[in-house]
């Protein structure tokens, strides 16, 4: 605990007093481009990652970067992503997925889960990941099984993003457009879903 006080107590005393402008406008609403869907794994870390800044990003974490399917009751996830929608407006909204993800590892390897009741039950939502895994990639070295499952549930989970009723509505109003990433964590590199060619090319090129 004594580490986040301290942090909070630089924040306060170096980085809030020269950005004070900038949370005075925060502080009156919030405008984020990007709804930014991705996994509660402390490793992942967007604005670190993208650069981005307070206000920047919409987000919603959960285990195994997840949007459940329209047909189940209203959960977390699916509230997020309607007023990230309809009411922020946001312009694009970004499902990603990251190597090592330990739900994709429990769904390979089910050992101990049991122990787990409420991840157990969870882990039922990234079953589609098996029906989209992607050609293994040598580079993953030995985890090559496990990105390629996890680069299908990023694939999985984007039609799941679709099919929410706000963002289809949004897709065909043609006000916003919708990307799958996969985030490696050991490089730092990011890829995204080429929904045309049905492969993960580097992000930008």
């Amino acid at each position: 605990m004594e580490r986040l006080i301290e942090g909070h107590k630089h924040f306060l005393a170096e980085v809030f007093p020269r950005r004070r402008a900038e949370f005075h406008l925060l502080a009156e609403g919030q405008k984020p481009e990007w709804l930014f869907i991705t996994c509660a794994d402390s490793r992942v870390v967007p604005d670190l990652i993208l650069g981005t800044r307070p206000g920047d990003l919409f987000i919603a974490r959960n285990v195994g970067n997840v949007v459940p399917i329209t047909s189940q009751d209203v959960d977390g996830v699916a509230a997020t992503i309607e007023y990230a929608v309809e009411v922020l407006k946001v312009k694009q909204a970004i499902l990603c997925g990251h190597s090592d993800c330990g739900a994709l590892k429990a769904s390979l390897d089910r050992k101990g889960i049991e122990k787990l009741p409420k991840a157990s039950r969870w882990l039922h939502h990234v079953e589609a990941a098996f029906s989209h895994r992607q050609p293994e990639n040598p580079a993953d070295g030995p985890q090559a099984e496990l990105a390629a499952l996890i680069r299908g549930n990023v694939v999985a989970q984007l039609l799941n993003l679709k099919a929410q009723p706000s963002v289809s509505k949004a897709l065909m109003e043609g006000r916003l457009t919708v990307h799958g990433w996969y985030y490696d964590i050991l490089t730092g590199q990011i890829e995204q879903y080429d929904e045309q060619m049905h492969r993960f090319l580097p992000l930008g090129v």
